[in-house]
């Protein structure tokens, strides 16, 4: 069997699959922030959990919250920061003493989705995240895109595009810059504007719900978040021109999205006409654990 274990900033997630994509048994953590070897830790007791529930063994893929850098394997790019610098490949291998395969979270993010999710059919997948995070994955024929420096996707720290006088420089990042996109599509992002309008801390469904009965704060806030993340992606299409741009985290659960961002990006890209389709990913937030299992797919 497949076993592909996703670990996130927020929750670390295991399954079990059957080489055609069922599902044999699927196990969720809460993530230990900032224990690195307590997350490392919980992956090894979830493998094990796996195997012994199903009396089998299986192959093992894991997405990291980041990347390993091509040559020293150390961490990089993660918002997940305790991993940043850390042998990740070598202390994984030492605890769990197997041969594994171990990829960006967001590439297998988009791996899942070119397989059998919502980009089956396409060659060029960019996978969105706007979850807690922004990041993106690149799949080309079914396969994650990486790039000789692990960076591939790595839309969330590009800056902000065509800023107006109230978004320079932007605020701080986590990876030293300001600005980046990740400080203003992410769902945090989102509810941090309305708590700097509102000194009133809700989430993004409940920011949602308010703009649906009719709040015109909110209203706003959600227009000028859409018009963000155009400009954002704007930048892809211009380079990449993918065949789909596939949806996930959180804030791809809002569907007016997808009534509201095609015709904001259209604005935007440099073409006259915009037909890249926009969709939700067929396997939410479970995408990212079947992707890495997908990673031993013949």
């Amino acid at each position: 069997m497949l076993i592909g274990i996703d670990w996130g900033g927020t929750k670390i997630e295991g399954v079990a699959m059957e080489h055609d994509g069922r599902e044999l048994l699927r196990l969720r953590e809460v993530t230990p922030r900032h224990d690195y070897f307590g997350c490392i830790r919980v992956i090894k007791t979830m493998i094990d959990a796996l195997e012994s529930q199903t009396g089998r063994t299986g192959s093992i893929g894991i997405g990291i919250p980041g990347s390993l850098e091509p040559v020293s394997r150390l961490g990089k790019g993660a918002s997940s920061t305790w991993l940043l610098g850390r042998p990740v490949e070598k202390d994984l291998h030492d605890a769990i003493k197997r041969e594994m395969r171990i990829e960006n979270d967001a590439d297998c993010f988009a791996a899942s989705e070119a397989m059998d999710g919502a980009g089956a059919g396409h060659n060029v997948i960019f996978a969105v995240i706007l979850g807690s995070g922004a990041g993106a994955g690149i799949a080309v024929g079914g396969k994650a895109h990486h790039g000789p420096n692990n960076s591939g996707g790595e839309w969330g720290h590009n800056p902000l595009p065509f800023p107006d006088v109230t978004e320079i420089p932007g605020k701080a990042c986590y990876c030293g810059r300001h600005g980046c996109m990740e400080t203003w599509v992410s769902g945090r992002a989102f509810e941090a504007e309305y708590a700097s309008h509102t000194n009133e801390q809700l989430k993004a469904s409940e920011i949602i719900e308010k703009k649906r009965g009719g709040d015109r704060l909110s209203t706003l806030l959600w227009d000028r978040y859409v018009d963000r993340v155009a400009r954002g992606l704007a930048t892809v299409v211009n380079s990449l021109d993918p065949d789909i741009l596939v949806m996930g985290g959180g804030m791809s659960n809002v569907e007016e999205l997808y009534q509201d961002l095609p015709r904001e990006l259209a604005k935007r890209t440099f073409s006259t006409v915009f037909y890249t389709p926009i969709r939700k990913a067929v396997h939410g937030d479970s995408s990212g654990v079947r992707g890495a299992a997908w990673l031993w797919k013949s």
